[in-house]
């Protein structure tokens, strides 16, 4: 337990052992926060965690899978018995659903012909889950004098930039699962936003770019380090910072 006369700041972000949610960790613990690895793999995030010691950062492991309540409830008992508090929740753990390059370019996720189970699972890790995860660290949050939270989506989220026949995602096929989940994620996004807004917390999306990660086979152009800039920028927003907002690099991106 930290003393009461230093509040740490101390950062939950899930999916971290790789990926956007490691790039995340690693700028959060340089920015001199107390960074959680959360992972499914116990082993890959003491890992991970590992790495950002050796890196000159504080960086514990937390074995946490979002569809699991039981490792959820241990993971908020852990934070809550070590800690006492959080002051930033990073929902990053996320699937796409297909094996393909581009989850929104994969045929398997076209409408008319999708499995309804693939459907299921994307939306029970991308939506549910931070459900779940929220809820289970907003005690927690509701104890730091600057709480936030951060839904990782994606530009394919945005019904406005998916339905222009024009646009940059107009060459992309359809998809049931990855893209509505984010949609979905955006629409949870803005009810949280409006619930805690008078209790402080601000809760935004956002939306990191096509990073180089392993969803899409490294084929992204953009770094780990870029697509997780935004992410921290939101993460450690003043108190006139924005909440109910959907974020990307380029600015606010249309929901």
């Amino acid at each position: 337990m930290n003393d009461k006369t230093t509040h740490q700041r101390v950062a939950l972000v899930t999916g971290a052992n790789k990926g956007i949610g490691r790039g995340a960790a690693e700028q959060l613990a340089g920015l001199g926060m107390t960074v959680l690895v959360a992972a499914r793999d116990t082993g890959r995030g003491e890992e991970a965690a590992a790495g950002l010691r050796a890196a000159g950062g504080e960086a514990h492991a937390v074995t946490l899978d979002v569809t699991d309540p039981a490792t959820i409830e241990a993971a908020a008992k852990q934070i809550e018995e070590t800690f006492g508090h959080l002051d930033v929740l990073i929902n990053n753990a996320g699937i796409t659903g297909s094996g393909q390059v581009s989850p929104a370019d994969a045929d398997d996720q076209v409408p008319s012909s999708v499995d309804l189970d693939m459907v299921r699972a994307v939306f029970e890790t991308n939506v549910f889950g931070v459900i779940a995860v929220t809820n289970a660290m907003l005690p927690l949050l509701r104890r730091s004098p600057a709480p936030r939270i951060v839904n990782v989506s994606s530009h394919a989220a945005s019904l406005t930039i998916f339905s222009d026949p024009h646009g940059p995602l107009a060459a992309l096929l359809p998809s049931a699962a990855y893209s509505p989940s984010k949609t979905a994620l955006g629409a949870l996004t803005v009810q949280y936003a409006n619930e805690l807004r008078d209790d402080g917390i601000l809760v935004n999306a956002v939306a990191p770019g096509f990073v180089a990660t392993d969803s899409n086979n490294h084929s992204g152009h953009l770094t780990v380090a870029q697509g997780a800039a935004v992410l921290v920028r939101l993460a450690t927003a003043g108190p006139d910072g924005p909440t109910a907002g959907f974020f990307g690099e380029e600015g606010r991106v249309p929901w």
